[in-house]
């Protein structure tokens, strides 16, 4: 172990300095870190990539980076089972499903995570009949506070397995997951802009009609970008011109210029927003899954997200809008729509129930702050639970009720880490002590 100075999250807006890092190098040498902090009375955290937006890998403890544990361990191409480390970056863990001729059957747009953070915070995708990436794992190697290894699966202990697939950091340090993927496939995405209120009121019908579908929309515009993926059997083609223009110089280099406008000139926010709503082109791409799901995000941004019964979002998305507009709020960033269906994990977003995400974002430096605490309040309205690693205000106690199997989770988490070795001031917060 070493000293380490201050570590930041992507979007720098989360800091902390633990009193150690450790960067094992095999999943012995996990252990070894793991159960020595613990022995030295020292709280564990596991840092990923650093996309999260909440507190979860800070620490002033141990703080253990398992980027070296990656890479593709063992793989059958036949039953779609690979076994990966838990520091596998998405993007890597893509490429190489790619050359075994096999894909995850659903991503987020963003591929930077580690797969131990994407599935600890319930990341997910977009698509009515598809659940979160964690819904797919089959087994989770899981590295304990005395040091010892166990591995969860969904024959042996079911029940433990469903709650570290969404554990947010607090049963242990995973060290290798196997998923179950698919074969390779090919998606159509076709961006189009439509007017907002058509969307809303399509939204189901939408959402059934593709396989994967969502839009972006400026709330100060009454236009949405309306992005659909659906499954093909042709050959992948180049990206065109216009879906580079969007992906890349839209949604990159002139958002920051719109949004760094905005943020020096509050008041030209609506018509920057209007502006950009305009200008958002359609655009056609076909091309491998993961190349698809997969955008650039180079503007540095804060986050919330929020899941709610499907029935529900288009409701909550215009209350979103209309609280930003009647109060004048300055934010310039896109609200993100997404829905997936249920799934089993006990503190998944999506437990148990179709669900409508919708993500609020503000660019870096502006006020964030009542504009997230006013969309979580009309989130609460419809039982809203948030997205793990996006910033929330939520409690213990406000969230027990939400989680139908909330119980079965603190069970697991008194059997995996008795001694709250995975803990700080955030797991106490929206776990429990």
């Amino acid at each position: 172990m070493a000293q380490l100075g201050e570590w930041s999250n992507w979007a720098g807006d989360q800091r902390c300095r633990p009193a150690r890092v450790a960067a094992p190098r095999t999943v012995e040498e996990l252990a070894e870190a793991i159960g020595g902090a613990a022995a030295a009375g020292q709280k564990v955290s596991i840092a990923g990539s650093g996309h999260s937006f909440t507190e979860t890998a800070m620490t002033d403890g141990t703080m253990v980076e398992v980027e070296a544990l990656r890479g593709v361990l063992d793989a059958d191409p036949e039953s779609g089972l690979v076994r990966v480390g838990g520091g596998t970056v998405l993007r890597e863990l893509n490429t190489a499903l790619a050359g075994l001729g096999l894909a995850l059957e659903n991503l987020g747009d963003i591929d930077a995570q580690t797969v131990a953070g994407a599935i600890s915070t319930g990341t997910h995708g977009t698509g009515a009949t598809y659940a979160n990436i964690s819904s797919r794992v089959e087994a989770i190697e899981l590295v304990l506070a005395d040091g010892s290894v166990r591995e969860l699966t969904a024959a042996g202990e079911p029940e433990l397995l469903r709650a570290a697939r969404i554990g947010v950091g607090a049963l242990g340090a995973i060290s290798a997951v196997t998923l179950r993927c698919f074969p390779a496939f090919v998606l159509e995405r076709v961006d189009e802009p439509r007017p907002r209120e058509e969307v809303l009121g399509r939204f189901e019908e939408l959402a059934e009609a593709n396989d994967h579908f969502e839009f972006f929309t400026f709330p100060y515009s009454d236009r949405a970008l309306v992005l659909e993926r659906n499954r093909v059997d042709s050959p992948p083609r180049p990206r065109g011109v216009a879906a580079f223009l969007n992906d890349i110089v839209l949604e990159n280099w002139t958002l920051e210029a719109l949004a760094a406008t905005g943020k020096a000139i509050p008041r030209t926010i609506p018509s920057l927003a209007r502006f950009a709503g305009w200008v958002a082109s359609g655009g056609r791409t076909v091309d491998h899954s993961h190349r698809v799901f997969v955008n650039q995000r180079k503007v540095r941004f804060t986050e919330m997200e929020y899941g709610v019964p499907l029935e529900h979002g288009p409701t909550a998305v215009r209350r979103v809008i209309e609280w930003i507009r009647q109060n004048r709020f300055p934010v310039f960033f896109p609200i993100e729509v997404r829905v997936t269906a249920g799934d089993d994990a006990d503190l998944s977003a999506a437990h148990e129930r179709p669900t409508a995400y919708i993500a609020v974002h503000q660019y870096r430096g502006m006020e964030w702050r009542p504009y997230f605490e006013a969309v979580e309040s009309i989130m609460n309205d419809y039982g809203g639970r948030p997205h793990w690693g996006k910033r929330h205000f939520q409690t213990a106690a406000t969230l027990a009720p939400r989680y139908p199997k909330w119980a079965e989770f603190q069970k697991a988490r008194d059997e995996l880490d008795p001694q709250r070795v995975f803990t700080n001031e955030y797991a106490a917060r929206v776990l429990g002590p």
